[in-house]
């Protein structure tokens, strides 16, 4: 059954108008949005340029920001670009240009410069970022990174662990860099200066292999400051595969506070992001912009530290002989 769509619903009558009605309801009938652009109608959507969604926290802020773009009417059009280099962008935002979308928002760790050609280039497009530097000049949405890498650090200071591992997100992330940059600083309040750092790729396998990477470099260990949950899961995994517990257990940090970080084992220590304020705020603020494209909007979110059992204060005897521990972790490392 063809449904032709009718431009002046005055002119039809009750009847006629309640049939069509309940055949579009038997069928299922939702509008054409290609025939509606091919016509010239602007699309009610935001674009969304995200890292992979299968990753937690980029995940639960795109559900975020879908569930709070409901609220106001909108659609949210996804693109999940393989690089996050300037040309993959541009023909992110080149999309959605063909959609009639004219705001987007990028949660993709960029460089400054890359973010502001964006903006630059694309003066009918607003594009609101969650993953920059603070000193990029663009409009912005994003937690505070200083606070929350440096309270995981002195929580652990105060513990009394004196010798640590950073597990660091990749060296080509801006937000993976920044964690680092903060954790070394407040290391270096403290004197410390022997912190061993490798680098993973946010995913759970790589925490996993990091973790005897680091165990490696520096047996004495007692802490290890990861800088996301799913990483730090693996070295949770890892550090039970050589039964570091007790007196010999190593404490762990995380970032992100995603949901399932409460169930890990042991629950994680971690630094929590209310990703849903940061999907409200992000529609908002894009709403805002699209508004009064003119206006930079800047804004940053608290983050907080959530202390639960993974971390622990250092035992008397944790600085004990590690010969039995060497000796365990280059035999697994020569299975790996």
């Amino acid at each position: 059954m063809t449904i032709t769509k009718c431009h002046h619903p005055d002119v039809v009558s009750e009847r006629t108008r309640e049939k069509v009605i309940r055949a579009m309801q038997a069928l299922h009938y939702v509008p054409n949005r290609s025939a509606q652009l091919l016509a010239g109608k602007s699309s009610p959507s935001i674009g969304l340029i995200t890292a992979s969604l299968t990753l937690h926290a980029p995940s639960q802020i795109a559900a975020a920001i879908k569930s709070h773009a409901i609220v106001h009417q909108l659609e949210v059009a996804i693109a999940m670009p393989a690089m996050a280099d300037y040309d993959s962008l541009q023909a992110r935002l080149n999309e959605f240009r063909a959609q009639n979308i004219r705001g987007a928002i990028v949660n993709l760790p960029l460089e400054g410069s890359t973010a502001e050609r964006l903006v630059s280039e694309n003066p009918d497009i607003c594009c609101l970022f969650l993953d920059i530097s603070p000193d990029t000049n663009v409009s912005c949405v994003r937690f505070d990174h200083h606070d929350g890498c440096g309270a995981c650090v002195s929580h652990l200071w105060e513990l009394g662990h004196r010798h640590f591992g950073l597990l660091a997100g990749p060296e080509s992330s801006v937000s993976a860099r920044m964690r680092l940059s903060s954790w070394r600083e407040t290391l270096h309040r403290h004197g410390v200066s022997n912190a061993v750092t490798v680098f993973g790729d946010w995913s759970a396998a790589s925490g996993w292999h990091k973790a005897f990477e680091l165990l490696h470099q520096h047996p004495r260990m007692t802490a290890i400051v990861v800088a996301n949950d799913q990483m730090a899961l693996g070295v949770l995994s890892a550090l039970a595969q050589l039964n570091r517990t007790g007196s010999r257990a190593v404490s762990v940090t995380g970032y992100d506070d995603t949901a399932d970080s409460l169930y890990f084992q042991p629950p994680l220590t971690t630094v929590a992001q209310d990703f849903n304020k940061l999907g409200k705020r992000a529609v908002e603020l894009l709403i805002q912009q699209m508004a009064a494209p003119q206006i930079r909007v800047r804004e940053l979110l608290p983050t907080r530290l959530v202390v639960r059992q993974s971390t622990w204060p250092l035992s008397n005897d944790a600085r004990s002989d590690n010969a039995p521990l060497i000796a365990q972790l280059k035999s697994l490392i020569e299975k790996l």
